[in-house]
């Protein structure tokens, strides 16, 4: 990956994405967490502890090359992506249980996903121990990630009207970029792309199956409700690709077109299996019913 001007564009592609997502965002999706807590808990458990712990375990089992299996572990460190809002909406889910996850886990992951990433490093690449993201790079990390939402934040809190204005035209423009995003990293690396797709492809698509019915499957044995564990499911297995492909090219941060392969991998799989998933557990739920388990979250 040898575009300058991609390299220079990425973080502030991501910042649109992050940004749209905080003009979503109010302070009572915190607090939601208070008032729900059990359904929080259980599904961020499952993001943060289970899915690393599931990635680590495919990856071995997939036998992938160091840097392929560390990018895998970039994406299963990723929160949640806005599109997992759309799909809960779309297959009856607890939308504001899905912004509430993207909130929190968009938080924690300036802690969370260093750790992951350090871990896989330290253990998967030679020399990994120095090539994780060490103290110096984690005040990039939080600037790129949090201080778009905090802005997005601002604008919904002191400038409501404009915050609706944009809503739309920034939610379209976040699709466009991680579709732009996506595009490059596998035109820059389409000498290897058949390769890198028959080597990571079958990983990623297990990785993202595992991922969905984690999601769905454990908060319903802890006895979460079914518009939640839907919820769930989705925030769980639709991850923020563009968050994972910028952290793995930018020089700041990896510096690594290898390891952005398998974020650019996800992002293609996980629309089409996000649509199995939808239909897989609203089959034989009416329409109707749908939309009436749906709780009014705005």
């Amino acid at each position: 990956m040898d575009s300058p001007l991609l390299l220079a564009a990425l973080p502030y592609a991501l910042g649109i994405v992050m940004f749209g997502l905080g003009l979503t965002l109010t302070a009572d999706d915190f607090r939601r967490v208070g008032r729900h807590p059990k359904a929080v808990v259980v599904a961020l458990s499952c993001q943060i502890v289970l899915l690393p712990v599931v990635c680590f375990g495919l990856v071995l089992a997939f036998g992938l090359p160091p840097e392929l299996a560390v990018g895998l572990m970039v994406v299963a460190a990723s929160p949640g992506g806005p599109t997992a809002n759309l799909f809960s909406h779309l297959f009856g889910g607890d939308v504001a249980l899905n912004i509430t996850l993207t909130a929190v886990n968009s938080v924690l992951v300036v802690v969370t996903l260093p750790v992951v990433v350090n871990l896989s490093a330290a253990h998967l690449l030679p020399g990994g121990a120095a090539l994780g993201l060490q103290a110096g790079k984690l005040q990039q990390l939080f600037v790129m990630v949090l201080g778009p939402v905090a802005l997005g934040m601002l604008v919904r809190a002191f400038a409501p009207a404009a915050a609706r204005r944009l809503d739309l035209p920034v939610r379209l423009l976040s699709v466009v970029v991680l579709a732009a995003v996506i595009s490059a990293v596998l035109y820059a690396e389409r000498a290897n792309l058949l390769g890198y797709f028959a080597v990571v492809g079958l990983a990623a698509l297990a990785f993202n199956v595992v991922s969905m019915a984690v999601g769905y499957g454990v908060p319903r044995l802890a006895g979460v409700d079914h518009g939640a564990a839907v919820a769930s499911g989705f925030e769980i297995g639709v991850h923020n690709t563009a968050l994972a492909i910028t952290i793995a090219l930018s020089p700041a941060m990896l510096d690594s077109a290898q390891m952005a392969v398998p974020g650019a991998v996800y992002g293609v799989v996980m629309f089409g299996t996000a649509a199995a998933f939808g239909w897989a557990v609203t089959r034989g739920q009416s329409p109707a019913r749908n939309l009436a388990a749906r709780p009014a979250n705005r």
